[in-house]
């Protein structure tokens, strides 16, 4: 049992408090101690993922309990994964919020950032269904400050409706949970996997009920349609770093999906069946409405916002699959969608830095055109699934996937419709921002907007500053995710073994059931 497994939960849960109470009036060292803390959980993520790439499953007994009755911790192919592209996507979009300055625009931002991350990795790692609540619950308490961070009053108004969308999900998620105890007596997910398998067919209307359930909540946090209202308006006007942040936390959804419907409910067909006939649909309804969303909106935050429901919903045809193949093709499609849609809105908040808003419409010529220009349509590019990026292979693999489903025209209809749509909303409202500008002169220098969060005063409370960092850090930070998506193209080929194998050790769960519950001689 490698103790390093609970690292990635109790790494954030010390550095946040520390923030807290030591550095709370010095933001450089919060800088150093946060940025340092991100960075050591990107290489022990790194290292979790060599632990899992021979295929066997972890497991960590907190308080060496015996499962179901204590908590376990699971590290699989798929957590393992989950944990390094949470890392690395925070480690550069936190780099581009100290470069930018976002983090000086109001408290605590480092200290919320890492308890953001806590509830992440818990969530990712756990192996018991009631954690996978309570660390739901921590990453959204952090994120409620993370989205208002800055303040005004659009960001206070669309962080209440996040709040309300969440605590509404959250009850949900308790009403399931209860549901599903009451059918199977138990909460660990290996076990329960178990007693769902033995159950019989005529005693699972409850059970369905449950997994119905549970599918919502996962729904709500993955922004489904049609349980989507909330991320437009929030994804708009959080800061630009926490937006991006947030690219990984509709996947927390996704895998709670993967997870639940390939370890506890794969042998129940009914219960199956019953989550990809409500799944399908709702995928391809939120595709058509994400792209059709970029098309319709003059608001350039709504438009990264959108582009992100529009990648959850190709993400989420793969998945309603419910077949290797199409898992697999999920966990290609995963990794690039979260990079692509990080670099977008920190591309994008940039745009707003320099032009003063993000309004679509005619203007000047901004500072640093030609270099934000070509970030612009390289994210553009990687966001539609065009050649010759990952996005491009990514829907291909979808694609491919879906080729003996049912619905296999409709299917590709709507990813090759939508596709097209998009392409032209992203050159359009590039041609606007880039292009076809009023003057050739320089712009002024524009004023605080709403959307981009206040400029310093002179009485600001934190104290010993230092030096503002250059510009090019926030644009190291873009450049980096970028060059994930250019790996991820380059390297398909082994990216794609990877997936498989993860593919695969999901739909195969005795593994992960007799690592959990075999073995347990010398626990308590």
């Amino acid at each position: 049992m490698s103790h390093l497994i609970i690292a990635p939960v109790v790494l954030p849960a010390v550095i946040g408090p520390l923030i807290i109470l030591w550095m709370r009036n010095d933001l450089l060292l919060q800088r150093v101690f946060s940025v340092a803390g991100t960075a050591l959980l990107a290489g022990v993520a790194l290292y979790l993922n060599l632990l899992a790439a021979g295929g066997e499953v972890q497991v960590y007994r907190l308080g060496n309990w015996a499962a179901p009755f204590g908590i376990v911790l699971m590290l699989d192919r798929l957590a393992a994964l989950m944990l390094l592209l949470t890392a690395v996507l925070a480690l550069a979009v936190q780099l581009y919020a100290i470069g930018s300055g976002w983090d000086r625009k109001g408290w605590h931002f480092h200290a919320l950032w890492q308890f953001q991350l806590m509830g992440v990795c818990g969530a990712f790692l756990t192996g018991d269904a009631f954690n996978l609540f309570v660390f739901f619950e921590v990453l959204l308490i952090a994120s409620y400050g993370l989205m208002i961070h800055g303040g005004g009053e659009m960001r206070l108004r669309a962080g209440v409706q996040y709040i309300a969308y969440n605590l509404a999900g959250s009850t949900l998620f308790l009403a399931a949970l209860g549901v599903l105890y009451s059918v199977t007596g138990t909460l660990n997910m290996a076990d329960m996997a178990l007693r769902v398998a033995a159950m019989p067919a005529e005693d699972t209307a409850l059970l369905r009920a449950g997994a119905v359930l549970l599918m919502l909540v996962f729904a709500v946090k993955a922004a489904l349609v049609p349980l989507h209202f909330w991320l437009p308006s929030t994804y708009a006007n959080a800061p630009g770093p926490v937006a991006a942040l947030f690219a990984i936390m509709t996947k927390v959804g996704v895998y709670g999906i993967i997870r639940f419907f390939t370890l506890v409910f794969p042998q129940d067909a009914v219960t199956q069946s019953v989550a990809a006939d409500l799944l399908l649909p709702a995928a391809l309804f939120t595709l058509a409405i994400g792209q059709i969303g970029i098309l319709g909106t003059r608001h350039l935050g709504r438009l990264a916002a959108f582009a992100a429901i529009g990648s959850i919903g190709t993400l989420m045809i793969a998945v309603a699959q419910f077949t290797p193949q199409g898992t697999a093709a999920a966990v290609y499609y995963l990794i690039h969608s979260t990079l692509a849609a990080g670099a977008l809105f920190l591309i994008v908040d940039m745009i707003g830095a320099r032009r003063g808003d993000l309004w679509l419409r005619l203007d000047r010529v901004m500072p640093g055109n030609g270099l934000v220009a070509a970030l612009y349509f390289t994210a553009a590019i990687a966001v539609v699934g065009m050649p010759p990026f990952s996005g491009f292979i990514g829907k291909l693999l979808v694609m491919q996937a879906t080729g003996a489903a049912p619905a296999m025209v409709w299917i590709w209809a709507t990813i090759l419709i939508t596709s097209l749509i998009a392409i032209y909303a992203m050159s359009r409202a590039g041609s606007i921002v880039f292009w076809k500008s009023v003057e050739l002169g320089p712009a002024p220098v524009p004023a605080p907007a709403a959307a981009a969060g206040p400029r310093l005063e002179p009485d600001e409370p934190i104290q010993n500053l230092g030096d503002a960092p250059a510009n090019w850090l926030a644009v190291a930070s873009v450049t980096l995710l970028l060059s994930g998506i250019v790996a991820l193209t380059a390297f398909a080929g082994p990216a794609m073994r990877f997936a498989e194998a993860t593919a695969a050790q999901l739909h195969n769960p005795d593994a992960y059931v007799s690592a959990v519950l075999e073995g347990q001689e010398d626990t308590k």
